[in-house]
């Protein structure tokens, strides 16, 4: 009888999975090994193989041979990632269960017993498992990624008014809760020990959703605000809502029908609307002469993404048709550039009693063909344009002749600023001069301005002072977050501060009044090498000594998977793929082969910011790790592929030598292809400038093809909201969840499912009727990060007693 036959079909079946998935590791390790990097997947294959070709064979033999390449798995994991669950589960989880499968009675019995001590193969088998478990165990009691930490009690009994910047009490009055952007409401209702009381109390639908002619990139990125007794709100397109803020009834909507149908729109966003009130003096003002009567003395100022800035009555929604022309101000006027999509003002205007400072983003990487990144001032009663700032000729301040145009593709400023009014600066977080990755022929004057922070006299327009987060920036670092006004706690007293998240993860803390460093940020050397040609890079970049940059950089052994098969497949890109760290730049390479840009486009910090409670003196942030492949191609090469003109996939950057391509850093999978975990939720005591806790966030429930709810901890695109009780409020993670969490250690005290996505900052407010706090946030999803979509804004509140 042949020892086929003997062993029959469950063996057959059985050694030849294990030879062809042992064959696909041989090839490969065998791959990877000539490119450098680890052996052991190649020899791995070697010994699955043989063990597949003994249990076809009907032998023992496979018994020992596969606990020898378990134990040898085992000890290689350990000496790779520590006792790391996380990394050794898809190290590990294969063989495990392979050598479950061959320990199986109906499975082992079919085995021969050819010599004496066969058995000994089964022991080894068992001894191996029974070691798998033990190390898992151990693995399952270790946390390598946490901090765990509590505020000091100073920090936690400080008590004082905050500088709420002329917001009433009670309301939520701009999108970062005042013009500092704090994201901070002294409301101090829902503390750490009821916030698991919290529920829905009511629930609002827009009706708003995407449409055929939409861009993929459509999301509902928008904070309400809550002030004259309504909340605020917009949906992606631009229609503006006022509901009331005990019901979430809807008391009136003015849609101001924007072209929807032209080409070119790279999104569809708005992240929210400003108010204005001509009865609410400035600090150190009178209330205006003419307020009395004023057509729409309070009203909504809100951007449309075909080009405009609005005003609408907040009390009925109606027209305020005083303001620019019939109550419209074109933001093309003085542009060389009108194609409709290519302005587009994602972010509400950063409104002062006197002023309203309207920025806008263009196309990403579509062509150097672009709108100018011109920052205008403009009278809130007539939207007359008072001043005008473009970063391509920054000491011309006063509004263009009949005629001029401002400088087409100076830097521009797509997130949101911020106002001191006191101090009558604005401050505006820059973001690049496109196109993105290749900076050959960039204006020469704008060049300083490019992921920078600039102050602004808010009266004038003048430049007071800058400061540059990254240097000739190639790698889309731009600054999407809001800055934060906040006055620090220092040994030598209060210091009027802004703070300012990065996607570097740096965070630069900075004198608000002339630009000078709070917290050191050295610069320090950065690769130089392999730059594309008529580029170059800055030889140094500032590094803050307040930053959540990784302590090393990332390397073959942080590859990730669920299984040995596609960590061997990220490990094969990693090393197909040039990285030098931090600032490493783009390659002009063969499709499957570039940079790994980490951190990415989306950055550690991106259009959230931070939330900082001025009173506790606590900053706490929502850090990503996520990583890029970036290759730069060729023009010729680009011509003949086209491209896609959205954030992802290959880009064009007409005009320049290049396109590039950009894509997740993902295994063949799907999967993140850098270790977990990717996303967190930290906080540092802003009087030491030391980070105190930082806690893995979110779960993979609503992200992984299959929804469990691995504690992975998952990205976040939105902000965060802190509140006077002690809890901070985050909804943005790829699960669909909005979490409170204690302000003093991190830990979660409360949790609701939302009905979509929540990529968007929460807010709170208190009902000027009932003195309720609520807690809202708009679950309406994110069409480029693949959320649920919707329209739905949700409210949470203690139940009545």
């Amino acid at each position: 009888m042949s020892t086929s036959s003997r062993s029959g079909p469950l063996l057959a079946v059985t050694g030849s999975v294990f030879v062809v998935l042992g064959v696909v590791l041989l090839c490969g390790g065998a791959y990877l090994a000539s490119l450098g990097g680890s052996l052991y997947y190649l020899l791995a294959g070697l010994g699955l193989a043989a063990t597949g070709v003994l249990v076809f064979r009907g032998r023992r033999a496979a018994l020992g041979l596969l606990s020898l390449v378990l134990i040898v798995t085992i000890v290689w994991s350990v000496v790779e990632v520590r006792f790391d669950w996380w990394q050794l589960l898809p190290r590990l989880d294969i063989w495990f269960a392979a050598a479950v499968w061959l320990l199986l009675p109906f499975v082992d019995r079919r085995l021969g017993k050819e010599a004496a001590g066969a058995d000994a193969g089964r022991k080894a088998l068992f001894a191996s498992v029974a070691a798998t478990l033990v190390v898992g165990a151990i693995a399952l009691g270790q946390d390598y990624h946490d901090l765990h930490g509590e505020m000091p009690q100073q920090n936690m009994a400080a008590t004082g008014a905050a500088d709420t910047a002329g917001v009433a009490a009670g309301d939520w009055s701009a999108y970062g809760h005042s013009g500092h952007g704090d994201r901070y409401t002294p409301a101090a209702q829902i503390t750490p020990a009821n916030a698991g009381r919290l529920t829905q109390a009511w629930s609002y639908h827009t009706g708003d959703f995407k449409g055929p002619t939409d861009p993929g990139e459509i999301a509902n990125e928008v904070t309400p605000i809550k002030v004259n007794g309504m909340l605020y709100m917009c949906t992606p397109h631009n229609i503006v809502i006022a509901l009331n803020p005990d019901t979430g009834k809807e008391i009136w909507r003015h849609d101001p029908k924007i072209n929807r149908d032209a080409a070119g729109y790279q999104h569809m966003i708005c992240r929210g609307v400003s108010y204005w009130d001509a009865n609410a003096p400035a600090p150190g003002s009178t209330p205006r002469a003419d307020a009395a009567t004023m057509e729409c003395p309070r009203r909504i100022l809100a951007p449309t993404m075909d080009g405009t800035l609005i005003a609408v009555n907040a009390d009925t929604g109606e027209t305020c048709k005083s303001f620019g022309d019939n109550g419209v101000v074109d933001l093309y006027k003085g542009h060389p550039v009108k194609r409709r999509g290519m302005l587009m003002p994602t972010s509400p205007p950063a409104v002062a009693r006197n002023m309203v400072v309207m920025a806008a983003s263009v196309t990403d990487n579509e062509s150097t063909d672009e709108p100018s990144g011109v920052i205008r001032g403009y009278d809130p009663v007539s939207g007359k344009l008072v001043w005008n700032w473009d970063p391509a000729r920054p000491d011309e301040t006063n509004p263009l002749t009949e005629g001029e145009t401002y400088v087409r593709n100076s830097p521009n400023s797509w997130g949101v600023s911020s106002i001191d009014e006191k101090l009558g600066m604005v401050y505006i977080p820059m973001g690049n001069e496109t196109p993105d990755t290749w900076g050959g022929r960039r204006n020469k004057n704008g060049e300083r301005f490019n992921s920078a922070i600039v102050a602004l006299d808010l009266a004038t327009g003048k430049l007071k002072w800058v400061y540059q987060t990254v240097h000739h920036d190639i790698w889309d670092m731009d600054i999407g977050g809001q800055p934060t006004l906040v006055d620090i706690d220092t040994p030598k007293g209060k210091v009027p501060s802004l703070v300012a998240t990065t996607k570097t993860g740096n965070i630069f803390v900075i004198d608000r009044r002339d630009g000078s460093l709070v917290v050191p940020a050295p610069e320090k050397p950065v690769p130089t090498d392999h730059v594309a040609a008529g580029d170059h890079v800055s030889p140094t970049q500032p590094f803050s000594a307040l930053s959540f940059l990784p302590e090393r950089n990332i390397s073959e052994t942080d590859m990730w998977g669920t299984t040995p098969f596609d960590q061997m497949a990220c490990r094969i890109i990693f090393k197909n793929h040039r990285y030098q760290g931090p600032f490493t730049p783009q390659t002009v390479g063969e499709p499957g082969k570039g940079a790994i840009i980490s951190p990415g486009p989306l950055g550690i910090f991106e259009w959230g910011g931070a939330t900082v409670d001025p009173v506790r003196q606590i900053l706490i942030v929502n850090p990503d790790y996520m990583g890029f492949q970036e290759r730069l191609v060729p023009r010729a090469l680009a011509n003949a592929k086209g491209g896609t003109g959205g954030e992802m996939g290959l880009q064009p950057q007409s005009g320049v030598p290049f396109a590039v391509e950009i894509k997740p850093f993902l295994s063949p999978l799907g999967f993140p292809c850098q270790a977990p975990p990717w996303g967190y939720v930290a906080a540092v005591d802003l009087k030491t400038m030391k980070k105190v806790w930082m806690h893995k966030n979110g779960t993979t429930r609503d992200s992984a093809p299959v929804p469990i709810a691995l504690p992975l901890g998952v990205p976040s695109l939105g902000g965060m909201m802190t509140t006077g009780g002690g809890v901070t409020f985050l909804s943005s993670a790829l699960d669909y969840y909005i979490r409170g969490y204690d302000v003093s250690n991190g830990k979660v005290v409360w949790k609701a499912r939302l009905p979509a996505g929540g990529q968007a900052t929460p807010m709170s407010y208190v009902s000027d009727k009932t003195g309720k706090q609520y807690v809202v946030v708009m679950a309406g999803g994110h069409g480029s990060l693949g959320t649920s979509m919707g329209d739905e804004v949700v409210a949470f509140a203690l139940p009545d007693k």
